[in-house]
């Protein structure tokens, strides 16, 4: 049998050390309801827009939605689709994760394993975290001047991806450099004590370790930068044809063709724009979803 020790209370009684008094258990009570009171009020705006947008965008969710573009389609005619600005961000967001994640990917590597306490390691840090917080229409108005107006290039998918690059390469750097620091730093020393050359440490250690990390953090950035409405604006123009070259002429995507069609005060525009968003949010979900499916796939067992 288990003895439960008891104590003498204020009144010379035997008081169990195990028993909890019932002041405990009523703050226990209080704050446990303000925690689901608190999470009600995050979770009822975020369930209200998504059943807002659902409800709107089923109306025009056909397969004429993903076959067909906007061209010769005017805003009070029926039918019409967003093919081109799905290819469209796809495309842009493709080139924009090639350019970004090596550049980020690298740049948290030295944070981690070369830089140390030296200056040219605060001042990439400082940066990083000074590019994390600036607008993102800055971002466009940087691509605009430099690459629009100063070189000369002409309004495409490749100069909206130039400036989502610039919103995305902040949050891998971070993401990837928390994961790096959890790698145990036994696991560097063991490799050392071996003979390994620090870059192959890097590449067959502490990178496998992390890359579950990794993977969800690079998913996570491109689900955010997808959405992104105003460096598109400043860098892409506006097309209702199909384009499927990124590097040539104004290119559309889903931000763009949901602010152009809800700008149009005719029914038919503001349908596509509700059926838009909703195809916008389904691939920010799939990719968190696939990010999450990952995570949990190159997690640790424990056996």
């Amino acid at each position: 049998m288990t003895a439960v020790s008891t104590s003498k209370g204020p009144a010379g009684r035997n008081t169990s050390l195990t028993s909890v008094s019932l002041g405990r258990k009523v703050k226990d009570r209080v704050v446990q309801a303000l925690v689901y009171l608190a999470f009600a009020l995050a979770v009822i705006p975020l369930l209200s827009v998504l059943w807002t947008v659902v409800v709107n965008g089923v109306e025009r969710l056909d397969l004429t939605f993903f076959q067909f573009s906007m061209n010769a389609v005017s805003g009070k005619d029926a039918g019409g689709g967003a093919y081109h600005a799905i290819i469209g961000t796809l495309q842009q967001v493709l080139i924009t994760s090639l350019i970004a994640v090596p550049i980020a990917v690298l740049t948290a590597i030295y944070l981690v394993e070369y830089a140390g306490n030296g200056r040219l390691g605060k001042i990439i840090s400082f940066t990083v975290d000074v590019m994390t917080g600036i607008p993102s229409i800055v971002a466009g108005l940087f691509v605009l001047a430099l690459w629009l107006l100063t070189f000369g290039f002409d309004f495409s998918g490749f100069a909206g991806s130039l400036a989502l690059t610039i919103l995305m390469i902040p949050t891998v750097v971070r993401a990837t450099e928390e994961m790096l620091k959890l790698v145990p730093n036994e696991l560097r020393e063991a490799s050392f004590a071996l003979g390994v050359p620090r870059w192959r440490t890097i590449m067959f250690v502490v990178l496998p370790t992390a890359r579950t990390g990794i993977v969800t953090g690079v998913m996570l950035a491109v689900a955010r930068v997808m959405g992104e409405t105003a460096p598109l604006l400043l860098t892409i123009f506006f097309t209702k044809a199909i384009n499927n070259d990124p590097f040539n002429g104004p290119q559309a995507s889903l931000p763009t063709f949901i602010w152009e069609q809800a700008a149009d005060p005719n029914q038919n525009s503001i349908d596509r724009a509700w059926t838009g968003a909703l195809v916008l949010i389904g691939i920010i979900m799939l990719l968190n979803l696939v990010a999450r499916f990952v995570a949990r796939r190159g997690a640790p067992t424990g056996r």
